[in-house]
């Protein structure tokens, strides 16, 4: 009797073994159902400029926000930026937006195409251009007139990363020498042309690429 009552516990236990592993493939499918049916981004790839860059596209509505999001505040706002994407809080989610004209930006995205109107240089990532201020950048208006990806003779430099630079660390250390170089020959090849002669601007001009050049050069860089 107790060898019979044995057998039938062994019996009931691997009975119950054999649903649950029967249930759990079924939950795991489901599981797998249910991801299948979450929307999936929608992704815009901007080719302009050569940029060739991908990007959420703009109004979808997303429940957390990139880890290294930064924030701007504008017009009383608070705006996040992350990798070229801009957010806006919207309830407890975050939209996918375009950012407003003049907002301010101490940085440019980690990734953008230079473009240039009448020597004046304008930054364009995912349909959104940038022209510098002061300290950092505004958001602008699309260029009316027409734009050149190439630089102005006075201005056109090749810059070489000895270090393997990134292309932030790249961005980060152009700005940082342009300031520098702006100090010390009261130069900016940004602003538009002021009523001096010509012969001074192209001395200016010239001074200019001289600091630049010497400070990326410090700064781990080959320049030609």
């Amino acid at each position: 009797m107790i060898y019979i009552h044995h057998a039938n516990r062994c019996f009931a236990l691997g009975l119950m073994l054999a649903l649950l592993s029967g249930m759990m493939p079924f939950g795991w499918s489901r599981a797998a159902q249910a991801d299948d049916r979450r929307p999936r981004q929608r992704v815009f790839q901007d080719s302009r400029y050569h940029h060739d860059r991908s990007y959420p596209a703009r109004g979808q509505v997303i429940r957390e926000l990139p880890r290294d999001r930064r924030v701007v505040v504008h017009g009383g706002s608070r705006y996040y930026f992350s990798g070229g994407v801009w957010y806006r809080p919207q309830g407890p989610r975050f939209a996918i937006i375009v950012p407003p004209i003049g907002l301010f930006v101490p940085f440019l995205p980690p990734y953008y195409a230079t473009i240039w109107l009448r020597s004046v240089p304008y930054y364009y990532a995912n349909e959104v251009y940038y022209a510098h201020r002061g300290d950092g950048y505004v958001v602008v208006e699309p260029p009316k007139e027409e734009v050149s990806q190439t630089p102005p003779p006075a201005d056109q430099m090749f810059i070489y990363p000895r270090q393997g630079q990134s292309e932030q660390q790249q961005a980060d250390d152009r700005y940082a020498c342009h300031r520098w170089a702006v100090s010390q020959t009261g130069f900016d090849p940004t602003q538009p042309p002021g009523g001096a002669p010509e012969a001074q601007k192209v001395e200016k001009r010239a001074d200019y690429q001289r600091a630049m050049g010497a400070c990326l050069d410090g700064r781990g860089y080959t320049v030609k």
